[in-house]
């Protein structure tokens, strides 16, 4: 088949047509399905109901005899808890953190503290600077660029190249001394599927920057979640600015939320030692301590790196033929019609498409007439705003197979009707298409 730009006026009407009938028989099934978020599906979080019967009848005493169900113990959280991470985080347990189910806070936190109060090495707390600025990778997660919008913080996007971030642009900027921090998901990205190659986390690692107390905010959330074999492997980052002498300069971030239930996980921080000590003395002013009864199920439940490892092989086994089945349907309506790109990842939790620009909103809004709903374009970009208008994540997890299947032929038929209109309102001036 032809790239669609290629056709003539007329055969682009006939095609439009076509799609416009296809995608009417599509809307008249009533399919209703919301594919917004990458969420683990019920079979997922079933992998991991086990949790739900630990600590076992009376045993809730931890390793050093202490009772997992008063007060007390380390803000840092179980040892026997920072010690079952410490390989996913890459870090000593001395350096680790466990908390509660959401990484997002922890993320957040850390935000607020530096901005109220600095963090190692600032001379002043980051809200006291002139302007404060994120470097910011696009496409990138929603919610990391929702924290810097609510708290006023400039984003300055900057795109991902297949092995991570625009490294010369990020040194740019870096240089600068009113960009305090960057966002990074080095593994898998979301929603790229981007894996950080060993020369952009070396120069993450080492780069000069303006600011004396710039942060790489590291959110390795998708650190086990590969699709393939062997599972990808990223350098060690806090490694890396030890050895350039920037030792304080990674804060990383994970969870269980994939893992185990996104509802009932831990959320996981390693760092320096500095930064450690920085973010327990912040801690301590709002919470005695984390759901100790939940750290001590999950040591129980996932016992080792190992057992962690198994257990992220079942959820490969549930998700893989999702994935699968969305490359199906695109494979058979899309390929060759010059329509749009997307992804094969090696991990993590998204396919990344790119329609031709100025078509994703349209896209969106016809797959929700079709009955799927998907992330607002424009929701990957800093402020809500994709400036070629072309980027769409697709999040496949959550669904059944037997509605995924379907769901992926309606996004198939949306993006083909979108850019079919697109194109024939481009060669007729001011003629609009549209189906309705």
């Amino acid at each position: 088949m032809s790239e669609l730009k290629d056709f003539s006026t007329a055969d682009l009407h006939d095609f439009h047509d076509r799609c416009a009938r296809d995608f009417e028989a599509f809307r008249a099934r009533g399919l209703k399905l919301d594919m917004t978020r990458g969420k683990p599906s019920a079979a997922q979080l079933d992998l991991s109901n086990a949790l739900l019967r630990l600590p076992e009848n009376i045993d809730y005493h931890l390793s050093d005899g202490s009772d997992a169900r008063n007060y007390g113990g380390s803000l840092q959280g179980l040892a026997e808890a920072r010690a079952l991470f410490r390989e996913m985080l890459g870090a000593p347990v001395e350096q680790i953190i466990v908390g509660n189910n959401a990484s997002l806070a922890l993320m957040h936190d850390c935000i607020v503290y530096a901005l109220l109060k600095g963090v190692p090495g600032s001379d002043a707390p980051w809200s006291e600077a002139a302007k404060a600025s994120f470097i910011c990778p696009v496409p990138g997660y929603d919610r990391h660029f929702a924290i810097c919008e609510e708290y006023a913080i400039e984003m300055i996007p900057v795109e991902m190249t297949g092995q991570g971030p625009d490294m010369d642009e990020v040194e740019r900027l870096a240089a600068l001394p009113e960009v305090k921090a960057m966002w990074c998901v080095p593994k898998y990205s979301n929603p790229s599927g981007d894996t950080y190659s060993d020369e952009t986390v070396a120069r993450l690692a080492a780069m000069k920057t303006g600011a004396p107390d710039f942060r790489l905010f590291w959110d390795n959330a998708y650190a086990l979640h590969n699709l393939t074999e062997p599972r990808r492997e990223i350098l060690n980052i806090l490694e890396l600015c030890e050895g350039a002498g920037n030792p304080d300069r990674a804060l990383v971030f994970g969870s269980t939320s994939k893992i185990t239930f996104g509802g009932g996980g831990l959320a996981l921080f390693a760092a320096s030692p500095a930064n450690v000590a920085w973010l327990v003395a912040s801690m301590s002013k709002r919470t005695i301590g984390a759901d100790k009864l939940n750290q001590l199920r999950h040591v129980r439940y996932l016992k080792d790196a190992a057992g962690l490892d198994r257990l992220m092989a079942r959820h490969r086994a549930v998700i893989v033929p999702k994935f699968e089945a969305v490359y199906a349907a695109f494979d058979k309506r899309l390929k060759g019609t010059g329509a749009a790109t997307w992804t094969r990842p090696e991990g993590g939790y998204f396919i990344d498409v790119n329609v031709i620009d100025g078509c994703a909103r349209r896209v969106v809004e016809l797959a929700k007439q079709a009955g799927v709903a998907l992330v607002p374009a424009g929701a990957t970009f800093p402020y809500g705003k994709d400036p070629r208008d072309r980027n769409i994540r697709i999040a496949p997890t959550c669904p059944e197979l037997t509605d995924l299947k379907p769901a992926s032929e309606g996004i198939s038929l949306a993006i083909l009707l979108g850019v079919s209109e697109k194109l024939l309102a481009e060669r007729n001036g001011d003629i609009a298409v549209n189906s309705e």
